[in-house]
């Protein structure tokens, strides 16, 4: 299984903020993948001012990336406004395309046979008509080690989708990508790993903290400013669960 390590010569490590886009109106209920059209729900927007909340608190955010998917691109856009830079598209963050099962309920495929193969041996399956789990690992990776090498020593932010951050995850981990599912990614999540000159280092899954409290630096003279941020931001998760939100793990499979 191959791994990213980012070779800095600096001896400073890379810091990548993988975030999971916003909650939509289908999450948790059918498989999006990359059909167009569909955009964060208010619970979403609200999901991604907090989490631009506490990358914002940060100041050390270098360059901020996304899939080219409207509900990524609508959450780095909320982010944007905390972290101060613009959205660059990294195509290779993109949403795994489910071929012929692109819209399919969630409920109905997870009584299917073909569904329960998928969960038993995810590295050895393909979308009818798209990707394979390997092919969503492959570009993950080399998306990784594009954002690393081009920002040496800096704290980078990629905002994905569940399914291509769980692979490369998986890939940090040692973990072979027949258990990557085990790995749970929430809407709005952050999950931190650092690449440096030696093996990387996983330092947050799934996590919903201050990054700062994981190792991720940060400016101290910030650090006053936790819960500073434009009107109308959600500064806390009880705050995002009230305006409708709040963590949503789906079940074992793609996560929608």
């Amino acid at each position: 299984m191959a791994t990213v390590v980012s070779r800095t010569g600096s001896g400073e490590a890379t810091y990548l903020l993988f975030v999971r886009h916003g909650t939509t109106p289908t999450t948790g209920k059918v498989l999006p993948g990359r059909a167009p059209g569909l955009h964060l729900s208010d619970a979403g927007r609200a999901e991604a001012r907090e989490v631009g909340t506490r990358l914002g608190v940060l100041g050390r955010v270098q360059a901020l990336y996304s899939s080219p998917m409207e509900r990524a691109l609508e959450t780095a856009e909320e982010i944007a406004r905390f972290v101060g830079l613009p959205v660059e598209i990294e195509p290779g963050l993109i949403e795994c395309d489910f071929g012929a099962w692109t819209g399919a309920g969630l409920a109905a495929m997870r009584n299917r046979r073909v569904w329960q193969a998928m969960l038993r041996h995810p590295a050895g399956f393909r979308f009818p008509g798209g990707e394979s789990f390997v092919e969503v690992q492959a570009r993950a990776l080399a998306a990784v080690e594009r954002l690393t090498a081009r920002h040496p020593g800096q704290v980078v932010v990629a905002v994905s989708h569940a399914d291509p951050i769980k692979v490369a995850l998986a890939s940090v981990l040692g973990s072979p990508l027949d258990l990557f599912q085990r790995i749970v990614v929430g809407p709005c999540s952050t999950s931190v790993v650092a690449y440096g000159d030696h093996s990387p280092r996983v330092l947050a899954l799934n996590s919903y903290c201050d990054p700062a409290l994981v190792g991720v630096p940060a400016k101290t003279a910030n650090r006053r400013g936790a819960r500073s941020g434009p009107p109308g931001a959600v500064g806390s998760r009880q705050g995002a669960r009230r305006a409708g939100g709040g963590t949503r793990a789906t079940g074992p499979g793609p996560s929608a």
